[in-house]
């Protein structure tokens, strides 16, 4: 018996369903109207946002709690460049997406139609892959690689834009997730000769630290990760995005290093002899001048994208592979490792350069780090942290210990303000049984403050905990160190009352002024159901600390207005 033909629109949505897709984030529009009609009927769930750059943000979030494809939908046009910043967040944080993006009909197509904007054109840099269907026929393997390519090698987002007669163009629906691609044939194996030379390497070192990002997370190599470290007793140094792979908690866990980081971590890796690197690119704002980074340390580096693989940093042992593969390879060669000596200097550095509490500037305000410092003690347990950017963001990393993976969400090589809150929300709906908590700032949470209607009227348990300091903080910091304290546009004054603002969408909320007032206010919150805001008002004149200005070696580090 023959197949029977099936629309476009009922193609996409069987291939959610082979796909084990439960959510899709979206916003509707004319575009897609062949395709709401369709899911209009069907089981798999919606979640409708108020606005287009939070769906993305929300998949964003979902698919880091998962590991699996966030799934998007949107209209043409202003719906598909509505999306455009998530899309360059996920791409340059390697998250794996798929979005659906409605097109003007295939005849309208390059005439400047209403709502027509060339998605595809736009999304070349920062999509894995993209797709512009022009035939139903065409749907069922395009559906495959997208869900393929997102989800295989180094992750990413992929976008699918269709026509609108395309969701009514009816064809044969053969769908197979068995996917072949010529000349994406992505390296999970790392090489045996490299894995053996790192090994050697290893057993050699006197003082190594095994530094590790988000690929490791990406890669489920945080057991792999955990094994190394503790049978060759070699100390954790983890970037922003990395935040998790290993226990915050630990001994051997030195913080985040860079700009911002621990002085320990910076120390470390400014005097090893060997730096493990594992699913990390060397970003700028980890390695500062890269002239004086890690001049006494050989490099082992295993990626699973070579392209970043001695594209910032010279590499002595490079590894294509998958981390967690890789890792396992190197744990079972290794033996019991004998760094006492360098974890003493670690513990010494360790003693002599605690993390800042607070500048002692303004001494009776409340300070942010505090806030962080008390959501970790009282709601840290069992939690997942989404995060803006800013100087809350570096707070948050500093002060809040993430004890495992794929629990703290933030916004790494983008740096997008508004991230956070939308991120929190996709997270709510990954990890129904965790606690989640979003950590953002008053200028960061302005730029998604719709979404409180999102989560009002789904009622999803959350604590958005607003670190409200009257500025653009970062970029007052650097206002502060690097121009003569010449703020310029960087005050936050005519901001909203947050409290009033999120009782008018229906959510409780509360305002904390003092240390006391915080941590009561946290205490009730934690009690609550549904979504609560906290606005806890800190000095506006608190800096990050340590911080490492531009283009300085990562030892010069600046604590309190001091280089030490």
């Amino acid at each position: 018996m023959r197949k029977k033909k099936i629309k476009g629109s009922n193609m996409i949505l069987s291939a959610l369903q082979k796909e084990n897709v439960d959510i899709i984030f979206g916003f509707p529009g004319g575009a897609v109207l062949p395709l709401y009609d369709k899911l209009y009927d069907d089981p798999v769930k919606h979640l409708l946002v108020r606005h287009e750059q939070a769906a993305v943000h929300a998949a964003d979030g979902y698919a880091r709690v998962t590991g699996k494809p966030g799934v998007v939908f949107a209209t043409s046009g202003p719906g598909a460049t509505n999306l455009v910043t998530g899309i360059a967040n996920a791409y340059m944080d390697s998250v794996p997406m798929v979005l659906f993006t409605g097109q003007v009909a295939k005849s309208f197509i390059g005439t400047d139609a209403f709502q027509e904007a060339d998605i595809t054109g736009i999304t070349i840099p920062v999509t894995k892959h993209n797709y512009l269907v022009k035939d139903a026929a065409e749907l069922p393997g395009i559906l495959a690689e997208a869900f393929y390519i997102a989800s295989t090698g180094r992750r990413g987002p992929v976008l699918i834009d269709i026509p609108k007669d395309v969701f009514d163009q009816e064809g044969y629906f053969d769908y197979n997730r068995e996917v072949d691609i010529r000349g994406y044939k992505p390296n999970y194996e790392g090489h045996v000769g490299q894995v053996s030379r790192a090994v050697k390497a290893i057993r050699k070192a006197k003082k190594p630290v095994i530094f590790g990002g988000g690929g490791l997370i990406r890669a489920g190599a945080s057991e792999a990760l955990r094994e190394l470290a503790e049978t060759a007793k070699i100390p954790v140094i983890l970037s922003l995005m990395g935040l998790g792979a290993y226990p915050g908690d630990s001994p051997l866990f030195l913080g985040m290093p860079g700009m911002h980081g621990s002085v320990t971590a910076n120390y470390a890796l400014t005097e090893a002899d060997l730096i493990i690197a594992t699913g990390v690119r060397f970003d700028d704002r980890v390695t500062g001048k890269l002239e004086s980074f890690a001049n006494n340390a050989s490099i082992i580096h295993i990626d699973i994208d070579p392209a970043e693989i001695g594209k910032n940093v010279a590499i002595d042992i490079p590894i294509v592979g998958d981390v967690r593969l890789v890792l396992e390879e190197l744990v079972k060669k290794l033996r019991p490792g004998s760094t006492d000596a360098w974890l003493k200097q670690i513990s010494t550095w360790q003693s002599q350069f605690p993390m800042p509490l607070g500048s002692g500037k303004n001494g009776q305000s409340l300070k942010p780090q505090f806030v962080i410092r008390e959501l970790s003690r009282l709601g840290g347990e069992n939690a997942i942290v989404a995060t803006d950017v800013g100087q809350h963001q570096m707070w948050a990393a500093q002060h809040f210990v993430v004890r495992e993976p794929q629990t703290f969400l933030t916004s790494g090589g983008l740096g997008t303000m508004g991230y956070g809150f939308p991120a929190a929300i996709g997270a709510r709906l990954a990890a129904p049984d965790k606690r989640v908590i979003c950590i953002t700032g008053d200028g960061s949470f302005q730029m998604n403050i719709q979404e409180l209607a999102t989560v009002v009227h789904n009622d999803f348990d959350m604590i958005i905990a607003v670190i409200n300091n009257r500025y653009l903080g970062m970029v007052r910091q650097w206002q502060d160190i690097f121009y003569e304290k010449r703020y310029s546009y960087t005050s936050m004054e005519g901001s909203p009352d947050f409290v009033r603002v999120a009782e008018a969408y229906g959510a409780k909320a509360f305002r904390a002024t003092t240390n006391e007032e915080a941590t009561a206010a946290i205490e009730k919150a934690l009690t609550l159901k549904g979504p609560v805001l906290i606005d806890f008002m800190v000095d506006p004149e608190e800096n990050v600390y340590p911080m490492v200005a531009p283009n300085h070696s990562i030892s010069d580090i600046i604590i309190g207005g001091e280089r030490i």
